[in-house]
């Protein structure tokens, strides 16, 4: 399997060019151009990554990987922004079985001057989110060795969540409402030839942060066979 990822400069220039045109008649005269420089890029890319995407753990369903681009179309129903369509690509590769966006996940962004590959959970549940930090809590070796190689993002608790302890030594952890962690990309690494292999080594970095996730949501009976 060739190792060329297959986009280049013209995914950059379109969304540029839809940031400062977003509108139907504009969007609707350039398709041509979104599916041959946006759309068609990304399929040919995630058939390309997810098989050895899935390769990155041992402790993970490989079978249960699947990959998927988001719609460039934005939901403007409940919005006040009522700008049609989005000016960033993303992608998504989740162990999950419906195409929920808040299950750990792989996941690329592809935006001018903004380019990332995340991994973890974004956005959970409160349910999830407190089963993750009770597992946390239950193995903090575990998780220590996890962070110790990774800066994690998203949004936090300004106090201590309800139910655990503010001086536990973790706690500032604990205050996480999302657990993932990125890695910046710049345009030039997104177009160059080793793109694929480049991706793939930024996920495994933050392959650990995957695992201690799905592991903290998956069943008692299937978590139990994955050990940390």
């Amino acid at each position: 399997m060739t190792d060329a990822a297959p986009f280049t400069p013209e995914v950059f220039e379109f969304l540029r060019q839809l940031k400062r045109r977003n509108n139907r008649e504009w969007f609707t005269r350039n398709k041509p151009r979104y599916e041959a420089a946006i759309r068609n890029p990304a399929l040919l890319f995630i058939a390309a990554v997810t098989p050895r995407l899935a390769k990155l753990s041992r402790k993970l369903p490989a079978q249960a990987l699947r990959g998927s681009a988001f719609r460039i179309y934005r939901d403007i129903r409940f919005s006040s922004d009522k700008r049609p369509y989005k000016t960033h690509l993303g992608m998504q590769w989740t162990y999950a079985k419906s195409k929920d966006a808040h299950s750990p996940c792989y996941y690329l962004h592809l935006e001018p001057d903004g380019c990332f590959v995340a991994a973890g959970i974004w956005h959970p549940d409160n349910v999830s989110l407190n089963r993750i930090r009770q597992a946390i809590v239950a193995n903090p070796p575990a998780w220590k060795k996890i962070r110790r190689g990774l800066e994690l993002g998203g949004d936090r608790l300004a106090r201590p969540p309800r139910g655990f302890d503010p001086a536990h030594p973790l706690i500032e952890d604990l205050k996480y409402k999302d657990y993932i962690a990125a890695v910046d990309l710049s345009e030039r690494q997104i177009c160059r030839a080793k793109f694929i292999p480049d991706f793939l080594d930024a996920c495994r970095t933050m392959t650990p942060l995957v695992e201690f996730t799905w592991t903290a949501l998956a069943p008692k009976a299937r978590a139990a066979e994955v050990t940390l």
